[in-house]
């Protein structure tokens, strides 16, 4: 199913899109029993799902898609965006040649997952508009990137076990300011501006992806296509995130994992090619769609 969160003039709630046709079952009067709010859903796990698919079977309570606003799938994530950086090879040769990369050590692919975080305010939807006057330093670079969505949370899951706690997918564009994130020595001020998390459009629930390796990032600015490359080219594979992060921390549902991005950012580019008022980035993973957004 694709899972998403929506408003109209009766306020936010959640729905299951049929992208095909262009239509959504609304939750809220299809199964008015189910919460109306993602979080709450991700938690009912299997049982909310089975509740939800029943309601989309139903036929009754849809609207066209285009008599709505999509909503970030999780506008207000409980907790910071877990993200992971310089987990594509070539990204992370691309990333420690570009002179901004304050964290390099003398090998450009790290021995083991690097871990940081965005803060929940930095969420926005498809559509929404990248805020580039926030970012005095005129560095704003885009970052596509698959990310996890946790169902049944724990601590010390093992890789084995590990996507029997994944409950969908969804897109985060990790938008970056790049001269702050030099200056400071660390990602998190950097990435965490206001605007600078674009994610969606849909959550693609697990069962949806038989091979998780296969899915193809693609992300184009201005329809000039700049990064391309399959998930089966990550350094550090799920399984190995997922371990790696419940073996320090609780995971819970609804949190959110970004796998990192893969070559062809900003800052590969020689000079660098930032965005800048008026540009319009896409990312596209599909099953999960394209999270499509103008710059301001």
């Amino acid at each position: 199913m694709h899972l998403i969160t929506f408003s109209d003039s009766k306020g936010r709630r959640i729905g299951v899109l049929d992208r095909a046709a262009g239509k959504l079952t609304d939750l809220s009067v299809a199964a008015p029993d189910l919460p109306q709010e993602m979080q709450a859903f991700i938690r009912l796990g299997t049982s909310g799902l089975a509740a939800a698919k029943a309601a989309a079977a139903s036929g009754k309570a849809t609207l066209n898609l285009d008599q709505v606003k999509l909503e970030a799938p999780i506008p207000r994530p409980a907790k910071n965006i877990m993200c992971v950086g310089k987990n594509y090879h070539e990204h992370a040769k691309e990333f420690h040649n570009s002179g901004f990369d304050a964290s390099a050590g003398a090998n450009a692919v790290p021995e083991l997952p690097i871990i940081f975080t965005k803060a929940p305010t930095s969420v926005i939807a498809q559509g929404e508009a990248i805020d580039s006057s926030l970012d005095h330093t005129n560095s704003v670079d885009y970052e596509g990137e698959l990310t996890v969505v946790i169902g049944t949370g724990g601590r010390g899951i093992k890789k084995a076990d590990a996507f029997k706690h994944v409950y969908g997918y969804t897109i985060i564009n990790d938008v970056t300011a790049r001269t702050m994130q030099h200056a400071h020595k660390q990602w998190f001020l950097g990435k965490s501006l206001d605007t600078f998390c674009p994610m969606g459009p849909t959550i693609v629930t697990a069962d949806e992806v038989k091979d998780v390796t296969k899915l193809h990032l693609v992300t184009k600015v201005n329809g000039e296509t700049r990064q391309d490359a399959l998930v089966s080219d990550l350094i550090f594979d799920i399984p190995t995130l997922i371990e790696t992060l419940s073996a320090t921390m609780t995971l819970e549902p609804g949190d959110l994992i970004a796998t990192g991005t893969c070559a062809g950012v900003g800052i590969g580019f020689k000079p660098p090619k930032f965005m800048k008022k008026g540009d319009v980035v896409a990312v596209t993973i599909e099953p999960i769609g394209t999270l499509e957004n103008p710059v301001a």
